[in-house]
């Protein structure tokens, strides 16, 4: 799992249930529009607003359509039991990546405490062959994945622990993890890093913005990378994460599909406002006509 990965999101209908026919239709529109992969059910995703069913009956129509090499799935939650159910079914539909939050509501959580929990997910997984990849987002979460923590789970076991998507925006914390864990596959959550992949040993983005962005981001990620281009998507992600993040993200989509649906979102989250909105209207009409 390397490259552009977009954190796709989950359209649902007013009654907040996911439409499969949406669904499939981006997901095939990321893949073959500059994402080397996808991110199932992720924040973007709002896999949190989920009960266990709905979450397995969306992973089973991205396994079931869409190529799973290319596919990882969250399925971390402050549940152990849970966690483990749902990482269990995602080797059974045959995902390679099972992107895992850390158990945050138990606060604060010990580096042992931890360490426990991640190795009871993998005792319970046995020889199955999915990865777990650490989830780290302080912002939803109020803890860092600790460094040493990373470091002890992948020496314990380097075939199930093998790589971390950071949502800090702390490219240091990234570089660290690089330096003192060789063989982790290390992703930022933005894409503005991407022309620096190569040289900082980062293995891509996984990126909500990418939705949108992924295009750019697939030349950046090729090496193309300049200065105007590496502007631009820096531009595009400060535009669209200005506003609410994850309604703006299938406000775009909705806008490039012409499907209303795509603006629902479940709660606690709300709809745009008129300025919000507008600005999304801007930078898309922008974005057209850029590309001619």
């Amino acid at each position: 799992m390397k490259g552009v990965v977009a954190a796709v999101p989950t359209p649902v209908d007013a009654t907040w249930q996911p439409i499969e026919p949406l669904f499939l239709e981006h997901c095939r529109w990321a893949l073959s529009n500059g994402c080397d992969g996808l991110n199932i059910l992720g924040s973007t995703g709002e896999a949190s607003s989920f009960d266990t069913a709905t979450r397995r009956t969306v992973m089973a129509w991205a396994a079931e359509e869409l190529d799973r090499e290319r596919l990882m799935v969250g399925t971390g939650t402050p549940s152990l039991a849970e966690t483990i159910a749902l990482t269990t079914h995602a080797d059974d539909l045959g995902y390679r990546v099972a992107l895992v939050l850390p158990p945050y509501y138990y606060a604060p959580v010990s580096d042992a405490g931890l360490i426990r929990w991640y190795m009871a997910l993998h005792d319970a997984l046995g020889d199955r062959a999915i990865e777990v990849y650490f989830y780290n987002y302080p912002k939803m979460t109020g803890l860092t994945i600790p460094v040493e923590v990373i470091e002890a789970l992948h020496a314990a076991s380097p075939q199930r622990f093998r790589g971390i998507k950071d949502s800090s925006g702390d490219l240091d914390y990234c570089r660290d993890i690089v330096a003192r864990v060789p063989g982790m596959a290390v992703f930022p959550s933005a894409e503005t890093s991407l022309h620096l992949s190569a040289e900082w040993g980062l293995a891509g983005c996984i990126s909500a913005t990418a939705n949108h962005t992924a295009p750019l981001c697939a030349r950046a990620w090729r090496g193309e990378a300049n200065d105007a281009l590496v502007h631009r998507i820096a531009d595009l992600r400060a535009t669209i994460s200005q506003q609410p993040l994850i309604p703006s993200v299938k406000y775009l989509v909705s806008l490039r599909t012409g499907e209303p649906a795509w603006t629902n979102t479940v709660p606690p989250f709300t709809d745009l406002s008129e300025d919000q909105a507008a600005a999304l209207d801007a930078l898309a009409f922008t974005e057209r006509a850029a590309a001619g």
